[in-house]
């Protein structure tokens, strides 16, 4: 077999494999998404996890994936960390990134727990990817514009910390939530926003 014949069956095979794709997801539309409709009550779907899965991955900048964390894990970045999550992400995500709030439970689709393996097992550079940039067709904005690489690295920072926040740190930040503890901290450099 030629490598002309190979590279022909090759395009093929992934033609095949994307032609059904397209059908699988009409026959979805089709079938599935009458009787649910688009309603933000419902929880994603098998199908619909898989796909966005797939496609965050797909969508994550070359490169990313590798990316480690160039900061390092002090008192004071995890302190200014916290205090951005109280501002910023835990109106969907909650103190403690359970995503249990009002809003976390009522976007579509729900936030996720930062807590579990699905969040855990990104890469460092996903999850800076992800608060860089966030991810269409859901609830998480893009703060790359709004934020320091510092300020969004000390959140994955703060991320990679959830599942075994201490109370003393669970305290600071509902002090922080009740507006106790002084407000945001925002890393030397960052560009102004507003909170």
């Amino acid at each position: 077999m030629s490598a002309g014949s190979m590279v022909r069956n090759v395009l093929q095979v992934i033609g095949g494999l994307a032609l059904l794709v397209v059908l699988a997801g009409a026959v979805y539309i089709g079938f599935f998404v009458p009787g649910r409709g688009f309603s933000a009550r419902e929880g994603p779907s098998q199908l619909e996890e898989l796909i966005a899965r797939r496609a965050r991955a797909l969508a994550t900048p070359t490169g990313t994936k590798e990316m480690m964390n160039p900061h390092p894990v002090t008192k004071e970045a995890l302190a200014a960390a916290r205090s951005h999550w109280v501002d910023h992400c835990a109106t969907c995500h909650a103190l403690d990134g359970s995503g249990q709030t009002s809003i976390g439970q009522n976007v579509y689709p729900k936030a996720p727990d930062m807590r579990a393996a699905a969040t855990q097992n990104l890469t460092d550079g996903e999850l800076y990817s992800i608060i860089e940039n966030g991810i269409r067709f859901t609830g998480m904005p893009a703060w790359g514009g709004e934020h320091s690489p510092e300020d969004n690295w000390q959140l994955v920072m703060l991320i990679r910390r959830l599942p075994k926040l201490s109370s003393e740190e669970m305290r600071e930040m509902e002090k922080l939530a009740a507006g106790e503890g002084g407000g945001h901290i925002d890393a030397p450099g960052s560009k102004p926003h507003k909170h």
